[in-house]
């Protein structure tokens, strides 16, 4: 039997002060699993940044703007709002309120800003001895870049993605996401997960310290040991792979696909699906060694055979050999497919403006399914429950 009414995290309470989409990605992720999160958002200013992040925004029944725009719909789901200024003395003594209800602290104020509200890790920590504590920001909370501001495009080209990314001799560019937020988010919900553990086991809590470019520079991956094992800095290979070939975008005669040959066996089986079979014994390309060495000349060689054949009938034919290959989707194609309905990654939630439709969370758990328990809140939405619960509480 399943609980999808509960959720793993069922009865944790999140305080999150953070905003934008590093801190959000990850209290989402976790209110998706079941957890409570309490966002607080500064009225004065409108509330989490990405409310302004558009078009598109969400309508009302009248057509008007709302403060809910798709980027910030992206990560604030199964949360509720409550509109505080840390800045007045009501505020701060609010905040101070839930955080003492709270199992969970999640900010991204710059370094040691906090501390002036008196919610920072060491104040609160020392209140609370079983409080979890995360603290992202750019740099971390320590190092010699501590106090510069920390954004998702520099920490792409701080932590060295961007110089990876491209086509060769062209600019560096960016992932066409935020990925070292979202990136650091997901770490952010690991490192959380691992703290109440430890606190269960023990009682006591810990601060979290999380940086986007530490997190950004820990998923180069392959392409940062490539350089460390051999001290060559790796170059912008577009959509080819540093280590294995063939394996990227190709041009098909009527658009792109993708092809993935991971092995020798693959190569051979490739080779026949073109007519190609006298370069499996050239000695060039019989391994995936040799193939990388003579990377450029293999490319002109497969390229003109692919480019003569529609991109359904390459994917046709290598799916019949059983090597690795697919297509290239756009959002309508990705949303509208059936792998996507099959899979449950396009959810729709009722809101108080009418039905949103949502990316759905791609974690399948078979007891404690995610839920999708409340749509993403507008600014201060929830204040008069939660200023009420905790009221209760202190009856």
């Amino acid at each position: 039997m399943t609980d999808a009414s509960r959720g793993a995290l069922e009865g944790v309470v999140i305080l999150d002060l953070s905003r934008i989409l590093a801190g959000p990605t990850c209290t989402q992720l976790l209110g998706d699993l079941g957890a409570t999160v309490w966002k607080v958002e500064n009225p004065a200013t409108g509330g989490d940044d990405t409310r302004a992040w558009g078009p598109p925004f969400v309508e009302d029944a009248e057509g008007a703007r709302t403060d809910l725009s798709a980027y910030y719909l992206c990560a604030n789901r199964n949360k509720s709002s409550i509109a505080l200024d840390l800045g007045t003395e009501e505020g701060r003594a609010t905040a101070a309120k839930l955080a003492a209800r709270a199992d969970i602290v999640i900010e991204n104020w710059k370094p040691g800003s906090l501390a002036k509200y008196g919610l920072d890790h060491g104040t609160l920590c020392a209140r609370h001895p079983g409080l979890v504590y995360c603290s992202i920001s750019g740099y971390g909370q320590t190092g010699p870049n501590r106090d510069k501001p920390g954004y998702d495009l520099m920490a792409q080209g701080y932590g060295g993605i961007m110089s990876l990314t491209g086509e060769p001799g062209g600019q560096p560019m960016k992932v066409g996401v935020g990925i070292a937020d979202v990136m650091c988010g997901m770490y952010a919900a690991i490192g959380i997960l691992a703290a109440l553990r430890h606190r269960d086991r023990t009682g006591e809590g810990q601060h979290i310290d999380l940086s986007l470019v530490d997190s950004q520079m820990a998923w180069t991956i392959n392409e940062g040991t490539n350089y460390l094992l051999s001290g060559k800095v790796p170059e912008r290979r577009g959509n080819q792979h540093p280590n294995i070939v063939p394996y990227g975008v190709f041009e098909a005669q009527d658009g792109h696909v993708i092809v993935a040959v991971g092995n020798d066996g693959q190569f051979a089986r490739f080779c026949d699906a073109f007519g190609l079979e006298a370069l499996t014994g050239d000695p060039r390309f019989a391994t995936n060694p040799a193939r990388i060495t003579h990377r450029e000349a293999l490319l002109a060689l497969i390229s003109p055979a692919l480019a003569e054949v529609p991109a359904a009938g390459i994917v046709e034919r290598l799916e019949a050999r059983k090597v690795p290959v697919g297509p290239i989707h756009d959002m309508a194609q990705v949303f509208a497919s059936d792998q996507a309905a099959a899979r449950g990654m396009l959810v729709e939630m009722e809101s108080r403006h009418g039905p949103l439709r949502l990316i759905g969370n791609p974690l399948k758990l078979s007891r404690t399914p995610v839920r999708y328990a409340k749509a993403p809140p507008s600014c201060g939405e929830d204040s008069e429950t939660i200023l009420a619960a905790l009221a209760a509480d202190s009856d």
